[in-house]
Parts: C-alpha cells; structure tokens; sequence
C-alpha cells in the first residue's frame, strides 16, 4: 500500500513538473531572446526583414535557442534610449494601475466588512445584485458603460479608465469571503471595550485580512496591467494608452527590442508576485477562491 502510494506521489509531482516546464518554456526563451543581438534574432526567426528572400526561402523554420551565441543588452540599449515612447506608455501604465488597485482595495475591503459583519435590511439581496455586476463580461455593459463615460465628458481622459477600475465587484466578493470567516466575537469583545466599527475595522480587521489585501492586489494589478479592451474603447489619443497596446502595434520593422519590451513589460507583475507569494498564497486558499 505503501509503495502504490509513493509510486502515485511521484507519478503526480512527474507531471506537475512537465506541465511547469510547459508553462515556462516561452518565459525563458523571452529572456534568452532578450539577451541576443538583433543579427541572431533575425537568423533564428527571419523577423527583422534583413534576410534576403533567398536566405528566407532556405530556412522555413524557426531556431528556438535557450542560450545566446552572445550576451548582449543591444535590445535593451535600444528600447530604452532610443524608443522614448516606451518609457512614456510604461509610466502611463503605472498610472493608470495604482489608483485602480489602491482605490478598488479600499473601497472593497469597506464594502466587504458591510456585508460580512454589519446587519440591516436587505444586505444579502444587494450583495446578490452586486455580485451580477461581476458575472457580465466586460463587452456586455459597454454600451452602456460608455454611454455613462461619454455624458460625464470623460471621454479620452485617465478618470474614463480609473473610475470604473475603482468600483469593481470582484474585489468585494474576494474579502467579503475572507472576512466571512473571521470570528464576529471580535467585533463584540472590542464594542464591550468602547470601539466603533471606523476603529473595528482599522485596527482589528485589516491587520487580519493582510492575506487578502495582498491576494486581491497582485490579482488586481495583473488584470489592469494587461487591460486592453477598456483603454482601446475609451482612451483615443494613443499618447494617453497603456504599454499593453503598443506591445500589440509594434510593426515586422519594430522587433529589434520586442524580446527585451516584453521582459520589461512582465517584470513588475513577476516582481510584485514574488514579493507578496506568501501572502497571496495564503488570501487565495482562506477566500474559498479556486484556480
């Protein structure tokens, strides 16, 4: 029985391994690329435009290479002296994600303690409907979404992107679950000592709820990092629009630094869940979300 059971064990950590490796694979090779020349780029994948169509026609297929012929940071050097636009929509990006995630942390984790420990009439059958909020795609309310967006004159401004971020329903429903949980004798023991529910909840329920702050920051941040349709629709002016469109528009011409753009580009989410694993971890498993 034993040794079935560590054949199973094993057999099971064999293919989480393949399936990581999987999953991996293109993460090493944009780093790998990122590290080449822009010569070696266009060998291995005939993208840059500088093979002739003889050359073309003799290799149709692609080199996957994991390891440079020569270190290089050409790639880097290029996109960010030369690519200034780069820099621009990446700090464009920051700031349309920091209030999003700042604001949709704090009104969410006010909402939540609401439904979670406060009574009155009504308070399941709203979360319920704020909740329906949650399970329409974002291509359903557009419309109207953006007629809302186009009579407050928001049109073509950051507000148009971080307004709608900042009430999000997915924020409330993951803490609201979290809070769930928590013992309501807390909130009894600290009434029998004086305190109202502003102190309650600052200074016993957010210290608690740490894991869920952090949970739903990291899960916040990656969704509106990668925004796409929301800034396409709202924001006209391409100087106003987040990185993630202008890693969609780089032109056949334009890949010289596409391999160095994308490590730039995912490094503040790899950084951000690197430093939060242990919390978000721990928010994901007590907020009854499952992956």
């Amino acid at each position: 029985m034993h040794s079935i059971r560590s054949l199973t064990t094993l057999a099971l950590f064999i293919c989480l391994v393949f399936m990581s490796s999987i999953l991996l694979i293109p993460i090493v090779l944009t780093v790998a690329n990122s590290l080449m020349t822009p010569s070696e780029i266009a060998f291995n994948y005939g993208l840059l435009g500088k093979m002739t169509e003889a050359s073309s026609h003799q290799r149709a297929f692609v080199n996957l290479k994991i390891i440079p012929d020569q270190v290089s940071l050409e790639q880097y050097k290029t996109l960010l002296l030369e690519w200034p636009r780069f820099l621009h929509l990446f700090w464009n990006s920051a700031g349309l994600v920091a209030p999003i995630v700042l604001g949709q942390t704090l009104i969410a984790s006010l909402a939540a303690y609401a439904f979670a420990k406060l009574r009155f009439g009504g308070r399941d059958a709203l979360f319920l409907v704020y909740l329906m909020t949650m399970l329409m795609p974002f291509q359903v309310t557009l419309v109207p979404n953006y007629l809302v967006i186009n009579r407050l004159g928001l049109m073509n401004t950051s507000a148009a992107i971080i307004l709608p971020g900042i009430f999000g329903a997915f924020g409330v429903f993951m803490l609201r679950q979290f809070m769930a949980q928590l013992p309501s004798a807390y909130i009894e023991a600290a009434k029998i000592d004086g305190a109202g529910h502003g102190t309650i909840f600052v200074r016993i329920f957010l210290p608690l709820v740490k894991p869920g702050l952090s949970a739903l920051t990291v899960l916040l941040f990656v969704d509106y990092w990668n925004m796409v349709e929301q800034p396409l629709i709202f924001l006209e002016d391409a100087f106003k629009q987040p990185l993630s469109l202008y890693l969609l528009q780089i032109r056949k011409q334009e890949v010289d630094a596409i391999f160095a753009a994308s490590v730039l580009y995912m490094s503040p989410m790899v950084l951000l869940f690197l430093y939060a694993e242990t919390y978000f971890i721990a928010g994901i498993q007590h907020s009854g979300i499952k992956g």
